[in-house]
């Protein structure tokens, strides 16, 4: 199984756990995809995109479940990101957790799929 993650505010999410389905954040309309990142670059994005944002949630998704709409495209430093080019059903996400920030500032993450 091949997992990714999404990080995501928890407000953006709640809807989501409602509908069973999350139709992405304002960059994802943008884009016109689900930005995604896998374990070995969720934490960069986070640092990136995220730093100093509490309310965060860290949603790991079997990538496998998404079949032919995810796929894996040059971003950024040259490194192929997923993007999703769909709705995200929730029954594929394997977890949800919060993603705190620690006394230094940084989002303290779980242990990773790589």
């Amino acid at each position: 199984m091949s997992v990714v993650y999404k990080i995501v505010p928890g407000a953006l999410w709640d809807p989501a756990r409602q509908t069973g389905v999350f139709h992405g954040a304002p960059i994802d309309f943008t884009d016109g995809y689900i930005h995604l990142s896998t374990g070995k670059q969720v934490k960069q994005t986070a640092a990136l995109y995220f730093a100093g944002q509490t309310d965060l949630l860290l949603v790991a998704i079997d990538g496998d479940a998404l079949g032919e709409k995810l796929v894996f495209e040059v971003s950024r430093g040259g490194d192929l990101f997923p993007h999703h080019y769909a709705s995200l059903p929730l029954s594929a996400v394997l977890w949800e957790k919060p993603l705190p920030l620690g006394p230094d500032g940084v989002h303290i993450f779980p242990d990773l799929a790589e």
